[in-house]
């Protein structure tokens, strides 16, 4: 039987097109025009070896480089549960195998692209360099991965089987596979298309000498629901307590923008925020937001940048997610400030 617990969000670190490992995108954003955008990498070698660093692919690094930021910075070094997100894996390696596959005929192939393609070799990695080797998960439900990955941390939580886990949304793009994705129709005209690695560290317990940004209140997901049982699971989430305000992934995708747009008439009083303006689109791009939620709470006030009048807005009582996958799939997250002790 699940139970209540207070799930703190100790820290959350990002690798994007803005710049790494910070929150300047809060007052001083990198402003994207191009189609296209690669991630913005930090100095890696504060992290992992030089050899390390040559053998690993991008988002390996990336996903090493987040976990190991925020597990520092919320004083956590062996987390009872690493459990990650991802759409697509390793794409740059996928790639180079393949190309190799072709070119080479099959002969000489380098075992090390392949190791890498799998989809659960970030989860993997970050185990062996932290010494966690308790539970041990990877999702990879295209834009839902994310979440899938905090829902089943939330239940661990609720089951009482561990009071720390690091949750991850990783993903990497490439010229060719980006090219895929418009003509699958998968991505449109005006939006960015970009990679992000997000790492989050939760806990239910206190840290000494550490200050958690925010709770994690409610965790849902919803398979193809229509407008009313979507607008009733954000009812409840809130359960009449209005939220300052609600983030949502508007990017001029009108498949996906809808229900955003109906937010505005089903709840008037509440600010909508965007953030893929700032971020670009990719299957990580909801860790994104919650890095951004919490970001917000943490800090007290949500910057002008993500709000659609241009204006600051203050945080007091909490801020709603809502993550709309190809018009059918949803995910609602209530983000709350921190009140009192754990």
């Amino acid at each position: 039987m699940l139970q209540e617990s207070r799930v703190n969000v100790l820290s959350v670190k990002q690798i994007s097109i803005q710049k790494p490992l910070t929150e300047e995108w809060m007052t001083n954003p990198e402003i994207h025009t191009e189609s296209f955008v690669r991630a913005i990498d930090p100095d890696f070698r504060q992290f992992i070896s030089a050899g390390d660093a040559r053998r690993l692919g991008k988002l390996l690094k990336r996903a090493l480089a987040t976990s190991l930021s925020a597990l520092h910075e919320g004083g956590i070094t062996n987390p009872d549960a690493i459990i990650t997100g991802t759409g697509f894996g390793s794409v740059e390696s996928t790639e180079l195998f393949l190309e190799a596959m072709i070119r080479d005929g099959e002969q000489m192939l380098k075992p090390t692209w392949f190791m890498q393609s799998t989809h659960n070799t970030a989860s993997s990695l970050i185990a062996i360099h932290t010494q966690s080797y308790g539970y041990n998960s990877t999702y990879t439900q295209k834009g839902l991965s994310f979440e899938c990955a905090l829902y089943d941390a939330w239940l661990q939580f609720g089951l009482d089987r561990i009071s720390s886990a690091l949750v991850g949304g990783h993903d990497e793009m490439t010229p060719e596979f980006a090219g895929f994705m418009r003509k699958a129709g998968h991505l449109l005209e005006g939006e960015i298309c970009s990679e992000a690695a997000v790492s989050a560290l939760l806990s239910t317990r206190e840290q000494e000498g550490t200050k958690a940004l925010c709770t994690v209140a409610g965790v849902e997901i919803l398979d193809s629901p229509d407008a009313e049982t979507l607008d009733h699971a954000v009812r409840s989430m809130i359960a009449g307590n209005i939220p300052d305000a609600v983030m949502t992934g508007m990017s001029g995708n009108a498949t996906n923008d809808g229900y955003y747009h109906f937010l505005k008439k089903s709840l008037p009083e509440v600010p909508l925020l965007r953030y893929k303006h700032l971020f670009g689109v990719n299957f990580s791009s909801s860790a994104i937001a919650f890095y951004a939620a919490a970001n917000c709470l943490g800090k007290g006030f949500i910057p002008p940048v993500l709000t659609l009048t241009g204006e600051s807005v203050s945080c007091s009582k909490g801020i709603l997610l809502i993550n709309a996958v190809e018009g059918r799939h949803y995910s609602v997250i209530l983000l709350k400030p921190l009140c009192g002790k754990l």
